[in-house]
């Protein structure tokens, strides 16, 4: 699959998007890499380099600040660097109850997972229709799908990259882009996540999925140009659940696994 085509992954130095960053380079894909700085980018930047033979180039911003993703747009212009794919990962992930978190940090968490992606599709638009057929993958969250405590903001930004991809990739099919939404479920990105997961009940844990196995499943569906993914046939199946369960009785199982995150002396964010 070998082109002089990039494809541009924020949030790239660990966990899914890193897990994203190697499945693309094992489908020989040349990569643009961010993320922000002293997270190992330029590592990863080598590590892909040497072991897959393609193209890698890194850049650290902070994906926050709209004059440094205007910075990002001018040196991709000035290395005449050619986007077909464009993969918004990065993300501030939840914190804990509403009434305990900074205002600060949703107003950051606001301005990475909405405004960023926003910002970067809006940039980058003219040089993926130039390129097209070309795709546009947005990273959401099961959690977009439900009321959670403690993931309140978290879970509406998701819900926004949900209902923008679908309508982008409406606007979007008559220049050749298409524009999918993954809505991946509990993953062990880190060492954290993986004993947070162990402490799930049995039935949560069923859902539970490496980002390897995520990555490879997102890219398969994204290449194939499908519109909303969900990886892993139980995440699928709580979905489905979902929709037939009363309110009352899925609050009830949300309260319950928040409870026991507690118990275990784990931030419950």
């Amino acid at each position: 699959m070998k082109t002089n085509y990039f494809t541009l992954i924020t949030g790239a130095s660990q966990g899914f998007g890193k897990a994203l960053a190697i499945e693309c380079a094992k489908r020989e894909m040349n990569l643009f890499l961010i993320d922000l700085p002293g997270t190992g980018l330029n590592n990863l930047q080598e590590f892909l380099k040497q072991n897959f033979g393609i193209k890698v180039y890194s850049f650290s911003i902070d994906l926050s600040s709209t004059e440094d993703c205007k910075e990002l747009v001018k040196f991709i212009h000035h290395q005449k660097i050619e986007l077909k794919y464009l993969i918004n990962n990065a993300g501030v992930l939840s914190k804990g109850f509403f009434h305990e978190v900074d205002l600060k940090y949703y107003l950051k968490q606001i301005e990475v997972n909405i405004c960023a992606p926003t910002l970067l599709i809006k940039l980058f638009y003219d040089q993926l229709k130039r390129n097209a057929p070309s795709g546009i993958l947005n990273v959401s969250s099961m959690a977009s799908y439900f009321s959670l405590p403690t993931k309140q903001v978290y879970g509406a930004t998701k819900a926004y990259l949900y209902s923008l991809s679908r309508s982008l990739n409406l606007e979007f099919k008559s220049e050749d882009i298409w524009v999918s939404i993954v809505c991946p479920g509990g993953m062990n990105t880190n060492p954290y996540m993986c004993y947070k997961n162990r402490t799930m009940g049995w039935f949560a844990k069923l859902s539970i999925m490496d980002p390897e196995e995520v990555a490879a499943i997102t890219m398969d569906a994204f290449l194939e140009r499908k519109e909303v993914i969900i990886p892993g046939t139980v995440n699928k199946f709580y979905l489905a659940l979902g929709k037939l369960i009363p309110q009352s009785v899925r609050d009830s199982i949300t309260t319950k696994e928040m409870n026991r995150f507690r118990a275990a002396g784990l931030s419950v964010g």
